[in-house]
């Protein structure tokens, strides 16, 4: 009896829904491709047919949660114009949005220790997702008087971290770091003291 993994016309992509699952469950080292193999209903000979290995196949999951975050970046920054300041903040929460809503991808991309750098398609569309925010922030920094102002990478890679940080310390239940706020409200109140220090908001 064939497998039924044979029948599902996209064995490949089958593979990446499978490794995604296990990935969010077990990490992106908890799990092999024959574990992956399994879920996805078909051989550990057939991974091979489309991947060489299990970096390749983590690194397909994060491409895909790269397009998937690019266009969510896209859309947050969009929807802010034409104020900068809001699209640079629409920008910070769809980050969030993003890592609540496809952890498995998430953690592919930000987790994995993947070089980005030897895989040129993963590096092509994580450049564009990550492009959106420094773009909002040199939007933004538009602002700010040239010889105060900070180089946009540096901007956008403090927001990128503060935005991380409240992600895997409070927006993924992690144990002992619960507080009375909801991860939204943190984000906010971190870009808000973040901004107001660049003088580009008002003091409360």
């Amino acid at each position: 009896m064939a497998k039924r993994g044979y029948h599902h016309g996209n064995l490949a992509q089958a593979l990446v829904d499978a490794a995604l699952k296990l990935i969010e469950e077990k990490g992106p080292t908890g799990f092999t491709l024959s574990e992956a193999a399994k879920l996805a209903g078909v051989t550990p000979a057939a991974v091979y047919r489309h991947f060489e290995g299990r970096e390749q196949l983590i690194a397909e999951c994060a491409r895909q949660g790269y397009e998937i975050f690019g266009d969510l970046m896209e859309h947050a920054y969009n929807s802010g114009q034409p104020s900068a300041l809001a699209s640079f903040e629409a920008t910070g929460r769809a980050y969030l949005a993003f890592a609540r809503k496809h952890p498995g991808h998430y953690v592919a991309m930000f987790e994995s220790s993947l070089n980005v750098q030897r895989h040129p398609e993963l590096h092509a569309v994580a450049a564009r997702a990550n492009g959106v925010l420094e773009r909002a922030a040199a939007d933004l920094s538009q602002h700010i008087p040239a010889d105060r102002r900070p180089p946009a990478q540096m901007f956008s890679a403090h927001i990128w971290a503060l935005s991380h940080g409240v992600v895997e310390l409070f927006a993924r239940n992690s144990p002992g770091t619960n507080v009375p706020y909801p991860p939204e409200d943190l984000l906010e109140a971190g870009i808000g003291i973040y901004l107001r220090g660049l003088g580009l908001i008002a003091p409360d």
